[in-house]
């Protein structure tokens, strides 16, 4: 009877083991599933993230300028040269633009250089069309940064090449659009992916560049260490993202504009006051300026600085893969 009494505890410990084993791989399970992230000032699960963001931009693709506009009173165009100035590429830099879909980033990048090359001028006037180059487009699937047009590029003396890489279509296709009607070409390829897992190689890219996109993603940090593993040795981080303004009284001023302005200007030009009010609420949940920085000193870059624009409405941030 001994034994049948030891086997019975045995298997019935077992039991309790796999039991209590379950019990800790379930409550897992659910704290995973329950762990939440913002959207604007929501606390929402964070698989839902990258689908409400999604369907912002969708939203918004079509007026993303206007978008812009009203979120910066319009510096926005100014911010972005300064930016381009600031990152000065060469002919021979290849760009990694992400969460550009609109092209705007990638278009004053490929104007600074034709201008540079030409008459020494880094002016970023918007032409009608930038000459030497014909518009290439790669499939939207595209899963490397593919030189299928380095023939042409060499035919036309480009080296230099962007890559915009957006996770919404509609983003794309708007930026696809405005090549054609700018007759922009062969340095530049379109690449649907997403910011945290990037579907490139490592160590591709001279620059890699964000501009008002990084706080949409919900995991800053993992965008910051794909940016890292995506550059070559000696490249460089740039982002242009809102910031925040340090001054009491401007901050107050700006706040004020922010929540009592702008979401009333996407309700009257854009019919949409949620994805304007989501934008606005976006901006003071990202991290201020010197943590942002150690967030991108702490995945391995150096040189890591940051430069206030218009008081700190908005902040260029940088460093190097070395």
């Amino acid at each position: 009877m001994a034994a049948p009494m030891k086997i019975r505890r045995l298997l019935s410990t077992r039991k309790f083991y796999t039991f209590c084993r379950f019990l800790h791989s379930k409550k897992q399970n659910n704290e995973s599933q329950q762990k939440e992230t913002h959207f604007g000032f929501q606390n929402i699960p964070e698989n839902e993230k990258e689908d409400k963001v999604y369907e912002v931009f969708k939203n918004v693709a079509s007026r993303y300028d206007l978008m812009n506009d009203a979120m910066s009173a319009g510096v926005h165009r100014l911010w972005k040269d300064h930016f381009i100035r600031r990152l000065g590429p060469t002919s021979g830099t290849k760009l990694l633009d992400v969460a550009g879909g609109t092209g705007d980033i990638a278009f004053r990048f490929l104007r600074y250089i034709d201008n540079v090359n030409k008459n020494g001028s880094d002016d970023l006037t918007v032409p009608n069309h930038i000459d030497g180059f014909q518009l290439h487009q790669e499939d939207e699937n595209l899963t490397s940064s593919s030189s299928s047009s380095s023939s042409d590029e060499e035919d036309n003396h480009v080296t230099h090449h962007v890559t915009v890489c957006d996770i919404n279509q509609e983003m794309l296709d708007v930026g696809r659009q405005k090549a054609e009607s700018y007759g922009i070409c062969s340095g530049m390829s379109w690449l649907k992916g997403n910011a945290e897992c990037l579907p490139l190689e490592d160590n591709q890219f001279d620059a890699y560049t964000i501009a008002f996109g990084i706080r949409n993603c919900t995991h800053v940090d993992k965008v910051v260490e794909e940016a890292y593993r995506v550059l070559k040795p000696g490249g460089r981080f740039m982002c242009l993202e809102f910031s925040e303004v340090k001054n009491p009284l401007l901050r107050s001023l700006y706040d004020n504009y922010s929540f009592q302005v702008i979401p009333v200007m996407g309700q009257v030009l854009a019919r949409d006051w949620k994805s304007y009010q989501y934008l606005v609420e976006s901006i003071r949940q990202f991290p201020n300026q010197e943590d942002f920085s150690d967030i991108i000193r702490n995945v391995g870059f150096r040189m890591v600085s940051y430069e206030n624009l218009t008081f700190g409405v908005a902040a260029i941030h940088s460093g190097f893969k070395l």
